[in-house]
């Protein structure tokens, strides 16, 4: 009998595709293909090569243009690659065409995601709105992603419904959609009703881009284990720890990390657990320093906050990471440009970013530099919801 335990699982090899557009320029295409290249490895491939175009608006038909089309076809065939993925969430005819055109795997930014979430999901809760995320991007594109199915099995973006039994209903997938809400339903009146038997107590959400470090910073204030790694949505599942600072106990919850282009679906999907951000008391809002375009993911992640309601709350801008930063005593007449190598923490601390974003501090919690300070920030915010929901408990601090 052939031993199967030796045969290594095959990593797939991906072409990514953007385009440059009026709306963005050649800078932010390199930034949203950099994300999309760490997200195939999230998703257990590796991006080979990239296709970049410019065009005014993407092609209704083909995304690219034809000629571009033709282009990556020659380079599919010749490096036997196995999946192209773009940058942007297609449409059913776009993915279609592509496909026939290209003959193989096609995936976009939003499918990409959704299969890292179907691989990261470990709750019963998790997986019901991953499930309903995926039925909902797939029944539009059900002739098109059944067809592709028959064809071929596993692999990045087919895992999850349908990957073991063929439907080609639309009535049935629109009757899994209509009992996956149902029992969403089922499982927000549980959470709802696990929320309010936590009493009154501060309620604090670590939000963020995804891979800022959130869980590094639960598991420093709650001395819990969660999971952290440096891989895309490695915290997928609400998490909530009780919390004491000194004398005062809290809540603290993790949430799971923002994307820029978060499909639409998925924030529907994930309502529940983003009820956690909306009805806390506080957020932490925590930001990679270190990362080259970490101003931008300050912005999705803000953007996000309003889009689910959460944008006037008090927040608390961490900036995690410093430990990517060199800090060094600098002379008065030392006029050379700031860089990693030899802005000292003072100067940090007079940049924009402490200007605009008050409160904020600088913190590596890796290290744990300035972490004290960090718990200090946090005990004076809570202590003034705490003081205001219990004003005879006062003379306690």
């Amino acid at each position: 009998m052939e031993n199967n335990t030796n045969i290594e699982k095959k990593v797939e090899r991906a072409i990514l595709v953007g385009l440059i557009t009026p709306e963005q320029n050649n800078e932010k295409v390199n930034e949203y293909l950099n994300e999309l290249a760490f997200l195939v490895e999230t998703a257990g491939g590796t991006a080979t090569k990239r296709f970049v175009q410019r065009l005014s608006y993407p092609n209704p038909q083909t995304y690219v243009g034809t000629g571009k089309l033709e282009e990556i076809f020659q380079y599919v065939k010749a490096e036997e690659i196995d999946l192209v993925i773009f940058d942007d969430e297609l449409g059913p005819s776009q993915l279609r065409n592509i496909e026939k055109a290209l003959e193989c795997k096609i995936l976009d930014r939003t499918n990409l995601i959704l299969d890292i979430f179907a691989k990261r999901a470990q709750t019963a809760h998790a997986k019901v709105q991953v499930e309903l995320a995926q039925y909902q991007y797939l029944l539009p594109r059900l002739t098109r992603m059944w067809t592709h199915l028959e064809r071929q099995r596993g692999g990045i973006g087919l895992r999850g419904p349908g990957e073991t039994e063929i439907e080609t209903d639309r009535r049935i997938i629109r009757d899994k959609i209509t009992l996956l809400k149902k029992r969403l339903k089922e499982i927000d009146k549980q959470k709802v009703t696990q929320r309010k038997n936590r009493g009154k107590l501060v309620r604090v959400a670590l939000v963020g881009y995804t891979n800022v470090g959130k869980s590094t910073i639960m598991n420093l204030l709650s001395k819990s284990n969660i999971f952290a790694e440096n891989k895309l949505f490695a915290t997928l599942d609400t998490t909530v720890r009780k919390v004491v600072i000194e004398n005062l106990p809290f809540l603290l919850s993790d949430t799971v990390g923002f994307i820029r282009k978060l499909p639409t679906g998925l924030i529907e999907s994930f309502k529940s657990t983003l009820d956690e951000v909306r009805e806390s008391d506080i957020l932490i809002h925590i930001v990679d320093i270190s990362h080259p375009e970490f101003e931008d993911q300050i912005q999705t992640v803000n953007q996000t906050l309003m889009e689910i309601g959460a944008g006037d709350k008090d927040v608390i801008m961490v900036f995690n990471k410093i430990d990517a930063f060199s800090f060094v005593q600098k002379d008065a007449d030392d006029l050379s440009p700031l860089t990693r190598e030899n802005i000292s923490l003072d100067e940090l601390k007079a940049t924009w970013m402490a200007r605009e974003n008050q409160p904020c501090i600088f913190i590596s919690a890796k290290t744990k530099a300035n972490y004290n300070e960090f718990k200090k920030l946090l005990y004076d915010h809570i202590r003034v919801v705490h003081s205001i929901r219990y004003p005879y408990n006062n003379f306690l601090y």
